[in-house]
């Protein structure tokens, strides 16, 4: 059985061999180790290792990890699950990244929670590419003006777009479904925005996303093993 520090230095390699089979920059793409489910140790080993960017689904579990943690230089607090509207408080308070914004509602409440003596919390859109019934996101055909809305609220700054597409095998369908993320992003940069964050890979399809410009992939698995 591999160790962590073993896991994820491996994961850098896959990650940095994606890059130049890609022929993207070297480093030109960030790690968000998905933290939900482990305790503070674990993220404290990663830490160890460089990682800075965590990323949490559940606000009740993430809170005790964050104060318990605070005393760590450079960490970025990622929240990337579906968000409640009585968690907005919290949420502003204690992140620092926002990738699951799907509805104005969401925003003005960040926006209006967020510390005045923190800097704008960083957002990015969810989108939901395949229609799926099961998860959150927006419509494509949505983003324009949910954008246009979000880049005027002072408190959050608009960096990019997210998505968390259905489990597919082939190498080419990843590719294609990442795509359509990628040219949502540059349609939106055409209409005046300004988004920088391509929010997309996991686990198991790191390579196609990092393959159609990602600029961060989000990976639990393949740094601390399955969940019990």
């Amino acid at each position: 059985m591999q160790t962590l520090d073993a896991q994820f230095r491996l994961l850098l390699d896959r990650i940095a061999s994606a890059e130049q089979r890609f022929e993207r920059p070297s480093g030109s793409v960030r790690l968000l180790a998905v933290s939900k489910t482990r305790p503070s140790g674990d993220i404290e080993q990663v830490y160890r290792l460089g990682q800075r960017d965590f990323g949490e689904n559940y606000l009740q579990e993430a809170l005790p990890k964050i104060q318990a943690l605070a005393g760590l230089s450079g960490v970025q607090w990622h929240f990337i699950g579906r968000i409640q509207a009585n968690k907005t408080g919290d949420i502003a308070a204690a992140f620092d990244w926002v990738h699951s914004v799907d509805r104005l509602k969401i925003a003005q409440r960040l926006n209006e929670q967020r510390p005045t003596d923190r800097p704008p919390l960083n957002i990015c859109l969810q989108v939901n590419l395949e229609d799926e019934i099961s998860k959150g996101g927006i419509a494509p055909a949505e983003a324009t003006l949910l954008a246009a809305a979000i880049a005027e609220l002072p408190r959050l700054k608009l960096r990019g777009l997210m998505c968390i597409p259905a489990e597919h095998e082939d190498f080419d369908t990843q590719r294609r479904v990442f795509a359509r993320l990628r040219r949502l992003r540059d349609e939106l940069n055409r209409q005046g925005q300004t988004l920088d964050t391509l929010s997309m890979g996991m686990s198991g399809d790191l390579e196609a996303a990092i393959a159609e410009g990602s600029t961060l992939v989000r990976v639990g698995t393949a740094i601390f093993g399955h969940r019990s």
